[in-house]
Parts: structure tokens; sequence; C-alpha cells
């Protein structure tokens, strides 16, 4: 395909993603948001070039945790979960999942960690509504401030900081391998904390992130904690905090978490 046609393409692309199939005006991305460092992308750029597509392996049974792994989540009940605020968990558990109830808050883990290995199972609604960020959206968010993206991204563009797999707001994955909705999705993601000293940064957070098995995320070195629509800062923060999960309005599922610490 020339270069000529590669741009006609694209621009068609964008004008479809532009409208929904009820006929509304649907907004891929933003143009009058903060540059990233480095001033070639606004946070959430529409125009940032999508990710690839790439088909993952097939769904399969759970990933049996590690021996020194700490069990967040095994099916039964969500007793090492609360809000943030620590009162009980608005979720419900269904059929072995803890299921978002949307409107009823995030919620964070009872355990804090710091360094960490972190394995979460996921599943976007099987009957989508929506599109765009209104499609499954949920995330995983360490030491409950640095997200990675949950979101139905299978046929589903949106800003490509925050399709599936991205860390929000700064870095696209370097593919979209995202299953079709409804199906068992994994995130396995290896997270080295920020440090702080007398309430300066001294070194970044820095994230590795496989989706469903494929690297999507390669050492990256964050910006800062996620916002929406700006450039995320560093704050000092515990050396050890919860893993938060999100309520995005969406009834997104989450299945068999562990973690081991690094640290």
């Amino acid at each position: 395909m020339t270069m000529q046609r590669i741009v006609l393409a694209n621009l068609l692309a964008s004008m479809i993603v532009g409208t929904t199939l009820a006929g509304q005006s649907a907004q891929l991305g933003y143009s009058d948001t903060p540059m990233l460092p480095g001033g070639k992308w606004h946070v959430h750029d529409g125009m940032r070039p999508q990710p690839t597509i790439v088909t993952p392996g097939p769904a399969g049974e759970p990933v049996p945790a590690p021996a020194d792994a700490v069990v967040l989540f095994d099916g039964r009940d969500l007793s090492k979960w609360q809000t943030p605020d620590g009162k009980l968990a608005g979720w419900r558990v269904v059929n072995g999942a803890m299921v978002v109830q949307p409107m009823s808050g995030d919620v964070v883990s009872k355990d804090t960690f710091g360094d960490v290995q972190l394995h979460v199972e996921w599943a976007t609604p099987d009957k989508p509504e929506g599109s765009g960020q209104e499609r499954g959206n949920s995330g995983v968010f360490l030491m409950e401030r640095y997200e990675i993206q949950v979101l139905d991204s299978f046929k589903n563009q949106t800003y490509p900081d925050g399709q599936a797999g991205a860390i929000y707001g700064q870095f696209p994955p370097l593919v979209n391998a995202s299953r079709g909705p409804g199906i068992w999705q994994t995130y396995d993601i290896v997270f080295i904390a920020p440090r702080f000293a007398d309430g300066k940064l001294v070194s970044p957070a820095r994230a590795t992130v496989f989706h469903n098995n494929v690297l999507v995320q390669h050492d990256v070195t964050l910006i800062g904690q996620t916002v929406h629509r700006e450039v995320g800062k560093y704050e000092a923060h515990a050396d050890r905090l919860p893993i938060k999960l999100q309520d995005h309005g969406n009834p997104t599922r989450f299945r068999n978490i562990w973690a081991r610490r690094l640290q």
C-alpha cells in the first residue's frame, strides 16, 4: 500500500470511529490536553498510531498461584478486599468471579505491595454495550495509583493510551492482544515501585506487562501516577500500598488474582 493510500485509510478510519451506531458524535481522543514528555503526542491523543492487532493464543484454565504467592482472590469470597476507606467491598462473587457492581466504588486489597509480580484474570461483559471508553472499562492500579487499563479493545477503537494493556494516559500497548467480549484474559505484570527520599523522587516506577502471554509493555518508565487528561506527576507515598481494581460503571469480572512480593 502506498503512503498516500495509508494516509487516506487512516483518515477514513478516524471518520468512521467518530460516530456511534446511534449516529451520535463520539470522540476518539483529545487534542486539547497537555503534551506528554517528548512533545510528540497529547495525553489521550486520538491521532496517535493504533497498536497493531495480534491474535493471542486461546484462553485456558486459571494459572495456578506459585507457592510463595499471596492469593488475593480464589473464587470464593471478597475477604481480602475492601473499599478504599476500609468498608466492606460492594462487589459480588458470581460463579467464581468477582464482578464489578456499577456505582458501588473501587475495591482495594487488604495486603500491601511495593515491587511485585501480579497475575490478574479478567473478562469484559459478553454482551458489549457502548463504544470506546464505555465498553468494559476498569483498571488494575498498582499502589492504588499506577493504572494498567482494562477495556474491551476487541474491534473497539479508542485513544491508544487508553486501550487494554495501556499504562493509562502514558503508554499504549506495543500491540493489541485482546480477546473478544466475555472471554477470559490475563495480565502478568512486573512492577518496580518508585523510590522516594525526604519526600523527593529518587527513581521512578517501572512496569513490564504481558497481556494474554503477549508482551505489551517492556520495562517502561512511568511518567507519574495515573490521571485523566493531564500529565501524571509523582507524589511521595509509602513503600507498600494496596492493589486497586476500578469501578468504572461496567460489570467487568475478575478471577484468580495472586501476587508475589519482589522486595
